[in-house]
């Protein structure tokens, strides 16, 4: 049975919620000294009353606690579910401020973008944006493409007692290492050194392209990071196709797959068990899932002027399939192509792509090639059996982390999350045609907030009704918890404000108070 929240509840929710926005202040401390270190005084002064603001309802936050034991799962499920907007909207007072924003629901807009690693932007000129502010933008991306959770629980601010219920909260069921602070001390340890990597690698290319060093290395670092955690802002305004550069998009194509790759399996590919990395059920889907929606790309192309020659295909349209792919975001085509020149198979393609997305347990979002792989298997499951004689028992495996039994569960846990994903693409197309737009258009859009993809249309931009960018935040938030965590919260809530019916029991109590 569903239980009520209590006022007891709402105070250690509280309580967490106040330490996660501690922790955002110490993220904001990033930017602020960003903007002291090159003299911008203006987005310093910002950042420094963004960081008060949040100290102080943080802190007010903190003093609501009573001292609880281990948290809940209810609890726990309150926690991860109101953290990505509270954090949102935290992150989004000083991106407003800024004066690049048309509306504060536009800023909020990019505040819950960057956290849930979208990668979509309604940001009025990007290009003049201040170095302190760019590097907010970047630190929004590293923390939520690690998880708010993972990066909390890594750096030991919830203490020990915690860490599994938020960890699982959080849509993370697998454990790298069987200790769950261990786990997302590891997670965080592989980022840092992909992206150190990446930011070295980056910062030569930029630099021989002819960008001065300062900026060749702050872009260096903040493209490493977007990358890696398939987050897709960028710093400028024509995202990767700013930089003209055939060994920067080879890189990244690279840079991005890393990202989309589970955790677990990077785990084991650490410990010198290359093996599993083929073996694995996720990446084997990967490979041939690719190959498929490369063959159809790369011939719904053929009478396109934009990739008219082989050159063009393996540059333009290679990127753009493992950005999508990987729910990246980034783009080396402006949106008039991505509409005008792309034909109707690429674009329907890259939608593809993108709703079905990368590796369950990577930065990457999307339905996860893992569920398409299991639903596969169920397939052949379901055919096994139809053609086996009725005394004989089916077994289908699969390696996932060691060989493991395909049971109904497993399947129905994939079917039901595939067909909320699918549920919401539809909702949110539905609502973008309302608003008048294109169907095509809505429907690609639709995909791309939910899936956390961030390739936009030319629907998304500053200014869009209210109503229309209100859903869009609505689906980039369920499409980071995956469902299953903001359903059970919602269902929780509910019962929570539906007056209970009185037993005799508590209308005898009644009386008696009443005299």
């Amino acid at each position: 049975m569903w239980q009520r929240f209590t006022l007891y509840d709402a105070r250690v929710i509280g309580h967490y919620l106040g330490v996660l926005l501690l922790f955002s202040a110490a993220v904001m401390a990033v930017p602020l000294l960003t903007a002291i270190l090159f003299g911008e005084w203006e987005p310093a002064t910002r950042y420094l009353f963004s960081i008060g603001i949040t100290v102080v309802v943080g802190a007010a936050l903190l003093f609501l606690r009573i001292q609880p034991g281990r948290l809940t799962r209810r609890q726990a499920l309150a926690v991860v579910g109101l953290a990505w907007i509270v954090l949102g909207v935290g992150a989004s007072l000083p991106l407003y401020l800024s004066g690049h924003y048309l509306t504060y629901l536009d800023a909020l807009f990019d505040g819950v973008s960057g956290l849930t690693t979208t990668g979509a932007s309604v940001i009025v000129d990007l290009d003049h944006l201040s170095y302190a502010d760019n590097m907010f933008r970047f630190m929004m991306h590293l923390l939520g493409g690690l998880g708010l959770i993972v990066v909390a629980l890594s750096l030991g601010i919830f203490g020990r007692s915690t860490g599994s219920s938020l960890y699982t909260s959080e849509g993370r069921s697998e454990h790298v290492v069987p200790n769950v602070i261990q786990t997302t001390q590891f997670i965080a340890r592989l980022t840092a050194a992909f992206i150190a990597f990446a930011t070295i690698v980056l910062f030569f290319l930029f630099f021989a392209s002819g960008i001065e060093p300062i900026r060749a290395l702050l872009q260096s670092f903040w493209v490493a990071i977007s990358g890696f955690v398939t987050g897709g802002f960028t710093p400028m305004q024509q995202s990767i196709l700013y930089y003209h550069s055939l060994p920067v998009e080879f890189f990244l194509i690279v840079l991005m797959l890393a990202g989309s790759i589970s955790f677990a399996i990077w785990a084991n590919v650490c410990k010198g068990d290359v093996r599993a990395f083929f073996r694995d059920l996720e990446t084997r889907t990967i490979v041939l899932w690719f190959a498929l929606m490369a063959v159809v790309f790369t011939a719904s192309l053929a009478t396109s002027s934009l990739f008219s020659d082989t050159p063009s295909v393996l540059r333009r349209g290679l990127f753009m399939i493992v950005s999508a792919a990987t729910t990246t975001g980034f783009s080396t085509i402006t949106v008039n192509q991505l509409l005008t020149v792309l034909t109707s198979g690429a674009f329907l393609t890259l939608a593809i792509l993108m709703a079905v997305g990368g590796g369950a347990g990577s930065t990457s979002g999307g339905i996860k090639l893992f569920r398409v792989g299991i639903i596969a298997k169920s397939f052949v499951s379901t055919i096994k059996e139809a053609v086996s004689p009725d005394s004989a028992r089916v077994v289908v495996s699969y390696f996932r982390i060691g060989r493991r039994i395909l049971t109904p569960d497993v399947v129905k846990s994939a079917m039901t999350i595939f067909i909320l994903y699918v549920i919401t693409y539809v909702l949110g197309a539905l609502v973008g045609i309302a608003h008048g737009y294109d169907a095509t258009q809505a429907i690609f859009e639709s995909i791309a907030m939910t899936s956390n993809g961030g390739l936009i249309t030319g629907i998304v931009t500053p200014g869009m009704p209210f109503t229309l960018e209100l859903f869009f935040i609505f689906q980039m938030w369920v499409g980071r918890l995956e469902f299953l965590t903001l359903l059970a919260f919602i269902v929780q809530v509910a019962v929570s404000a539906i007056p209970r019916r009185k037993s005799a029991a508590d209308k005898l109590v009644d009386r008696i108070h009443a005299k």
